[in-house]
């Protein structure tokens, strides 16, 4: 029987050596190596008052290219952001902003209504207004001194 010296060192360096390369393979693919539709526009979501704030940037997306509907509860927004058409993928030397379709979609609670979300597009950021639902919204007890 041979005997191994162990050497807890090299074992962890092996490891970590191991994860990088998980990393890199799974989180470093740059945009021209993304899949059709795997652009998702980053987005701000806030509670201000008696309304939900959705803020998404999609900057150089046509106003006419996005499609915003709400299916039961389910809130869903696609578009789509081109390549200028008279410019060709090869005669870009760096390609890293993501172009194609985008699909994002966002569970509404039960205290929106529906029928009454508003959207606004300017300067590259989509803005939708989730107004509640009137009787989810704080009312004010006035205390009346009694005699």
């Amino acid at each position: 029987m041979t005997v191994t010296r162990w050497e807890p060192l090299k074992d962890l360096m092996a490891l970590q050596e191991r994860m990088n390369r998980f990393f890199e393979e799974t989180f470093s693919r740059g945009p021209q190596e993304a899949e059709a539709g795997a652009w998702l526009p980053p987005v701000d979501i806030l509670e201000r008052g008696e309304e939900i704030i959705l803020k998404m940037e999609v900057p150089e997306v046509d106003q006419n290219d996005i499609d915003i509907k709400v299916e039961g509860n389910i809130l869903i927004i696609k578009g789509e952001r081109r390549l200028e058409e008279e410019t060709k993928t090869e005669d870009y030397h760096k390609l890293e902003r993501p172009y194609g379709s985008f699909s994002r979609s966002f569970s509404l609670p039960n205290t929106i209504e529906p029928g009454k979300v508003k959207a606004s597009y300017k300067d590259g950021m989509l803005r939708l207004t989730l107004p509640k639902k009137e009787e989810t919204k704080p009312k004010q007890i006035k205390v009346e001194v009694g005699e």
